[in-house]
């Protein structure tokens, strides 16, 4: 009895079989493959026999990339791994953690989460299916804010995800002289899911149909200061503080209607605290 070490199939869809030669397996059952065998070893010795089995199929597999350009096909157990599984198997990532996010494409669509949400939320670490692309891609999440804060400039979130409150004071809080309390604005783009949850209009123009919609935050008022305190600023959010009295307001206005058009304006704070 011989036994063939396992073989790989190779870029022609064939294995190498001694004293048989390249043998066909692609699109082939195991016992397919085993009757090809045996006729061509019929043609040396009598009544030949042939055990053909399966120990690893590449296509019950998914495709990893890290961020730093390395790849990997990491296989998939019979009782199925999870996106943190097949991270840790193919080695993780070698970036900043909290500033990584995993993309995950499956039957032609993508969708991102930051790796911190992934870990701190067990209902993200879904099953991996055979055939799906992991990649590791990082980019730290940033917010900009500009007007009349002591500094007008793109901030790096940082660790741990920043309040309204904490953004402003990154950007050296607002200027006493200049700044209008009760002028403090958030443009971001929010799913639908916030949209309606909001109560105003859909306005959808961008893939995937969020909307633009403009915070206004008033911090005349003391709920105003407790508000901001649990307000998550997001990536790409940007902040803007009006002059005293808010004659500049129309020229922010004017700006990021230039890039959304129509926009929901929603006023987080505007009378009162009870919000």
């Amino acid at each position: 009895m011989i036994v063939v070490p396992d073989q790989v199939i190779g870029a022609d869809g064939a294995i190498s079989v001694p004293y048989v030669g390249r043998v066909p397996v692609a699109d082939s059952t195991p016992l397919q493959v085993q009757e090809t065998i045996e006729q061509r070893l019929a043609e040396q010795i009598v009544q030949p026999q042939a055990i053909v089995t399966v120990t690893k199929s590449t296509s019950d597999s998914a495709t990893f990339f890290s961020d730093q350009a390395t790849g990997a096909r990491v296989p998939l157990s019979a009782g199925g791994k999870r996106l943190l599984d097949v991270i840790v198997t193919a080695g993780g990532s070698k970036s900043t953690f909290y500033d990584t996010s995993v993309r995950l494409s499956r039957n032609g669509q993508t969708s991102a989460i930051p790796m911190t949400a992934l870990v701190s939320d067990p209902q993200e670490n879904i099953y991996v299916w055979p055939g799906d692309i992991i990649a590791l891609v990082q980019k730290p999440d940033r917010f900009s804010v500009f007007g009349a804060t002591t500094n007008n400039t793109e901030v790096p979130s940082g660790a741990d995800r920043l309040n309204l409150a904490q953004a402003i004071a990154t950007a050296g809080g607002l200027q006493d002289q200049r700044a209008d309390p009760d002028g403090v604005f958030l443009f971001r783009f929010e799913p639908p899911s916030v949209v309606n949850a909001l109560g105003v209009p859909d306005l959808a123009n961008r893939s995937g149909g969020s909307s633009p919609v403009l915070y206004r935050l008033d911090l005349r008022q003391v709920g105003g200061y407790f508000l901001a305190e649990r307000f998550a600023v997001e990536d790409d959010d940007l902040i803007y503080v009006a002059n005293a009295p808010m004659t500049d307001l129309q020229k922010f206005f004017t700006l990021i209607g230039t890039i959304t058009g129509p926009m929901i304006s929603r006023a987080v704070i505007t009378e009162g605290v009870h919000h």
